[in-house]
């Protein structure tokens, strides 16, 4: 999400992509969807699976993960959560992943900087080639020679970029609601949508420090991502310490805001993609999906008819249906 301080505002994660469509300013993107600490209820993994934590070394501290499921013949999946700045327990709110996980690994992480990998080397870099190193390092950890990707939000950039470096370890490609493969070309009309909220917003942050502006802004970021109220309500009744970390966001989304991978999607022959968007995503306006998925030689698209950026959480019957379709296919 782009950030907004150009407005008096404070930059939010980039799994709410700011991104102006009327005039994109790519210095101001603090990612999509570094989401805050709103109750303490527990996240859910439920479905009586066993839960394996561990950590990735790197030569700027330990990445934390999480493995649900067992190694067996299926394709196995890293799951790359949004932000950026955020941790990946906003993607288990649900139990999509435990459901998933019947049939194959499932690998969850915390970026640097967040969560379990809060605790890197003073000065370590927040950078793209960081996060694709951090990923690596987790695939190797765990001697997973191919692997599908399951990039969300601020995490399929991520995820294109890793596809970019380490093609000959990615087996399958799935970017939801992701951000394009250039943040100034990215569709994003929050704004537009809900100039109440952001207004509201505005007015809030007035008199705050940054991180408390940071948090707030999220807080009305949320109530602006989902196409139900009632579920939207749910989710955010529920959720607990969601490990937003407003300092990493700024961070990585300044480095990201200048980078292009367009030229190299392109060149993604060498493994499947499958393209996921909330047909009513006004963060990641699903134009955005429609190019990605024609940038792409061969990559599917899929609408979520009762999403906005969230249909993992929204829709999660069929994206489960839709992704093991994709991961099972020949």
């Amino acid at each position: 999400m782009a950030t907004r301080a150009e407005a008096g505002k404070v930059d939010r994660p980039l799994f709410p992509l700011e991104i102006r469509v009327a005039r994109p300013r790519p210095a101001a993107f603090a990612l999509v969807f570094a989401l805050l600490a709103f109750g303490a209820a527990p996240p859910v993994r439920a479905l009586a699976q066993t839960v394996h934590h561990g950590v990735a070394p790197t030569p700027d501290g330990e990445i934390g993960y999480e493995i649900l499921g067992v190694r067996g013949a299926a394709v196995p999946v890293i799951a790359v959560n949004g932000g950026p700045g955020l941790s990946h327990v906003y993607m288990v709110q649900n139990d999509l992943w435990a459901r998933v996980a019947r049939k194959r690994l499932v690998v969850l992480y915390d970026q640097r900087g967040t969560g379990a990998s809060r605790h890197m080397r003073p000065g370590a870099a927040q950078t793209l080639e960081a996060q694709v190193a951090d990923l690596e390092a987790v695939r190797a950890t765990l001697k997973l020679d191919k692997v599908a990707l399951v990039g969300d939000s601020f995490g399929g950039f991520v995820s294109m970029a890793y596809a970019a470096a380490h093609p000959e370890h990615v087996a399958r490609l799935v970017l939801s609601d992701s951000p394009p493969p250039a943040m100034k070309d990215m569709v994003h009309l929050l704004p537009q949508s809900f100039p109440d909220v952001e207004a509201a917003d505005a007015e809030e942050q007035k008199g705050l420090s940054p991180d408390a502006a940071a948090r707030a802004s999220l807080r009305n970021h949320f109530r602006m991502i989902f196409y139900s109220p009632a579920r939207r309500d749910a989710y955010m009744a529920r959720m607990g310490d969601l490990g937003y970390e407003p300092a990493v966001g700024r961070a990585m989304s300044k480095a990201i805001a200048g980078v292009d991978m367009t030229e190299q999607v392109k060149r993604f022959t060498g493994f499947p993609t499958l393209v996921l968007s909330g047909r009513y995503d006004m963060n990641v306006a699903p134009l955005t999906a429609w190019n990605i998925a024609h940038l792409i030689p061969g990559a599917k698209l899929e609408f979520f008819e009762e999403s906005s950026h969230l249909p993992s959480y929204e829709e999660p019957v069929k994206y489960q249906r839709v992704l093991e379709a994709f991961l099972d296919a020949p």
